[in-house]
């Protein structure tokens, strides 16, 4: 029986795999990939797996899901967009969902049901929406801050709505309001306690987690906050999602925001797969066939019903009408939340199933033509508009970062000192809870997060740095940095400084335009000074160092060692022929250097170096200095002596 549920799993995974290839083709959001592989392996389709086997799953992710939405809402930010937040987003929020309440009203005269629905009608995709307006350069438009501050609104929204469903199911007549005010106080009391507890246990906790530098620690962590939070908030009889939301406001404003949301993402978007593969399960195609000018007529009334509200609100504040436009194809869809929203109150039996598949398959059709009436109404609007700089998530503008220096510890913080005085612009993360407070403090911008990180790297907008400087070398996989950042910025020069030589080849391959060794450049300084005092001309010196740069430090690469542990390393070995010696009387032309894998570096000759061409005959009591790594200067020792 386990066997054929993995079986049946996996089948169903790989459904999710191809259609999230294949709608991706088409540029359709990957969210319908999950909602199709619902509708394929549930009741409706193969019946491989019932919507309450992973239902407890699904729940997870939109736990998840709200602890993220939670580190993006921190109390400064809302303050600044306080008038459009709470402005245009509730007043947008309060028109649809009663436009859409009168609306069903009269259709199923159930109040409970067409306030459902009409807060599932009221949300936006925040997903969708925020990704095309990014790829498209256009969230510092003004249609974009527009649409921006309704989705952070309707966000918000969505937290005393996940309170209220339960009692709308639960409540009698007239016992609804008093249900609410005590949720609405419950949902206070923990807010307060939580964000108290917050503010002087969580720093001080993810402060010890950052120190330990393990990764598994800091993931574990952060799961166990938001999931402790949920528990505590469950236990107060309101839902675990709200109590995910508080967690994360309270870590929001920290410096580990950007990790504990790039260490979260992938539970998150694995789990809320479920979550609409679940959602999925819940639409029954044949029923929707029948039903086809139904859903298609009930879509296109949704989206010009919230477009037209939208329109009307922005003129009646003032904005022109490509602007009006452009929000309002941007914000007409129905959003993840909405579907939140839906199976809640399935669940709750506060909505018949097939009304639920109904309006699931519309919001379905309305996020896949988004992308369409997007383009149609920013094409005109992009001719006008001012070409602002789209800004990264962090809310610094993409262009004004000429360096993104990884790792501010010594070397990076010397870097940093020289751009400051030449005023060219930097950025800088590192992942010392320490160092990253106390360059803050500074006034550095410096952030805290894993460079190995591909998220943390693109919040960090490195695609716009002009070079990447990687500053910790003697990393073990820093050559999958190096690899990392070239793919995420394919223009940029990457230089990395490194304690020695030995990974100078494998760091170039990876992708690195410069690789910088620590020994090799004291060594080149040491030499300058040396041969400045002994009186060489400065020209001469500079030319001499300069030339071995350019030719990636050619006669520094080899050394004496007899340390076992340089096994790896490329050595200088000296080895005296003696009468009888197998190369004796041959010429450097005729020894396979290349197949012994060796370098001749010098000859000696009755102590003094020669100039060696190919047809330099050998002879007895020379003295070879070879090149190589130890034991290939080993098999070449006993070649050269004895042919063998």
């Amino acid at each position: 029986m386990a066997h054929q549920m993995l079986t049946q799993l996996l089948m169903m995974l790989l459904i999710a795999m191809l259609t999230m290839v294949l709608l991706r083709r088409l540029k359709v959001p990957p969210l319908l990939a999950y909602l199709l592989t619902g509708v394929i392996s549930g009741p409706a389709g193969f019946n491989w797996i019932s919507q309450n086997t992973i239902h407890s799953a699904a729940e997870l992710g939109v736990v998840l899901l709200m602890f993220t939405l939670g580190l993006e809402f921190s109390i400064p930010k809302l303050w600044s967009m306080r008038r459009t937040v709470f402005g245009l987003g509730c007043i947008q929020m309060l028109l649809t969902t009663l436009l859409v309440t009168a609306l069903t009203l009269v259709m199923i005269n159930d109040l409970h049901q067409a306030l459902v629905i009409g807060f599932a009608v009221a949300l936006s995709s925040t997903a969708i929406v925020l990704k095309l307006l990014s790829d498209s350069g256009q969230l510092a438009h003004r249609h974009g801050e527009l649409a921006v501050s309704v989705l952070l609104f309707q966000d918000l929204a969505v937290v005393p709505l996940l309170i209220m469903i339960p009692l709308l199911a639960e409540a009698k007549p007239g016992e609804f309001m008093p249900l609410l005010t005590v949720a609405l106080i419950k949902g206070l009391a923990a807010f307060v306690v939580l964000m108290s507890v917050g503010k002087w246990l969580l720093p001080k906790l993810f402060d010890e987690v950052a120190r330990s530098r393990i990764n598994e620690l800091f993931v574990l962590s952060a799961l166990v906050v938001a999931l402790t939070a949920g528990i505590a908030t469950y236990w107060l009889g309101l839902s675990m999602a709200l109590g995910a939301f508080l967690a994360g406001m309270m870590l929001g404003e920290s410096q580990y925001r950007r990790q504990l949301e790039a260490d979260i993402r992938p539970f998150k978007d694995l789990l809320m797969g479920l979550f609409f593969i679940s959602i999925g399960m819940l639409m029954d195609i044949g029923h929707l066939i029948e039903l086809w000018w139904q859903l298609i007529l009930l879509t296109i009334g949704l989206v010009l019903l919230k477009a037209l509200v939208i329109i009307g609100l922005m003129r009646l504040a003032g904005e022109n009408l490509k602007t009006c436009f452009a929000t309002a194809a941007s914000l007409a869809q129905m959003g993840e939340f909405s579907f939140v929203i839906l199976a809640l109150a399935v669940n709750q039996q506060l909505l018949l199933s097939e009304v639920a598949n109904l309006l699931v398959m519309s919001g379905v059709l309305s996020m896949a033509i988004t992308p369409l009436l997007m383009r149609i109404a920013t094409r005109k609007h992009s001719r006008f508009s001012s070409g602002k700089i789209a800004s990264t998530p962090d809310g610094f503008a993409a262009g004004d970062t000429q360096v993104l220096i990884l790792g501010f510890g010594r070397v990076g913080q010397v870097i940093a000192r020289f751009l400051k005085q030449q005023q060219i612009s930097y950025r800088a993360l590192d992942y010392d809870p320490m160092q990253v407070y106390q360059g803050r403090a500074a006034g550095e911008p410096l952030f805290f997060g894993d460079s190995f990180k591909r998220s943390i790297l693109k919040q960090a907008a490195i695609s716009h740095a002009q070079t990447i400087i990687i500053t910790f070398g003697q990393h073990p996989h820093i050559d999958n940095l190096v690899a990392l950042c070239r793919q995420l910025a394919p223009n940029s020069k990457i230089l990395v400084k490194t304690r020695d030589d030995k990974p100078m080849n494998q760091l170039k391959q990876a992708g690195a335009d410069l690789v910088i060794p620590e020994v090799l450049e004291g060594s080149l300084m040491l030499v300058s000074q040396v041969l400045h005092h002994s009186g060489v001309p400065l020209s001469q010196i500079l030319r001499l160092l300069e030339n071995e740069r350019r030719h990636q430090y050619p006669y520094l690469h080899g050394y004496f060692s007899a340390r076992a542990s340089d096994l790896t390393y490329e050595q200088l070995f000296a080895l005296p022929l003696a009468a009888g010696a197998y190369v004796v009387g041959k010429t450097v032309i005729d020894i396979p250097w290349d197949t012994l894998d060796i370098k001749l570096t010098n000859v000696r000759r009755a102590g003094v170096e020669q100039e060696v061409d190919e047809q330099w005959q050998f002879a007895t009591g020379d003295i070879l200095l070879l090149q190589g790594v130890p034991k290939k200067l080993e098999r070449a020792e006993q070649w050269l002596l004895t042919g063998l």
